[in-house]
């Protein structure tokens, strides 16, 4: 549904969006493995994340995001003193930027430009993760997918900047 340039609540949804930073990156080789912590990654159209087993080409979930806050978030839901990047599996932490304020809008993260494709919502393996609850604990917090619209390298510190979005 195409957005109404007069309703209030349009304004407030396009206005802008404070940056934030990288905080973690995070490559898994295959399925089922446990995620490498990196330094850096390249992002590629073709690729996704270089050496990531979710790069696919031209697919929608090219990059996963998920906020330094949403761990927090999640561990307390889970009464745990705290939840690693490692546990969710996404490949990028953020912090400092409120993710789903880039809906339909897209975004630079070091020279990477992004776009954002949907909500990461939790899977069942948050229950073998997390124990019972574990899917719950991650309803509403697990971040954001994200194609790549050209490549570059995201880097641990590298700045996260929506771009400014036009008016509908």
């Amino acid at each position: 549904m195409p957005l109404n340039p007069d309703s209030p609540l349009t304004r407030l949804m396009l206005a802008p969006v404070r940056a934030g930073r990288v905080v973690w990156v995070g490559l898994r080789a295959a399925r089922r493995v446990p995620l490498v912590e990196v330094q850096s990654a390249r992002a590629s159209t073709e690729e996704g994340l270089a050496g990531d087993h979710y790069s696919r080409k031209g697919g929608n979930r090219q990059i996963t995001l998920i906020e330094a806050e949403s761990l927090r978030a999640i561990a307390s839901h889970l009464g745990r003193e705290r939840v690693t990047p490692f546990e969710l599996r996404r490949n990028v932490v953020t912090e400092g930027i409120n993710l789903h304020a880039l809906k339909d809008r897209q975004f630079r993260i070091g020279s990477a430009l992004l776009e954002m494709t949907g909500e990461c919502h939790p899977c069942s393996r948050m229950e073998e993760t997390f124990g019972v609850g574990g899917y719950n604990a991650v309803r509403g917090f697990g971040g954001i997918t994200a194609r790549v619209v050209e490549e570059g390298m995201i880097e641990v510190g590298s700045s996260v900047e929506p771009l400014f979005c036009p008016t509908p």
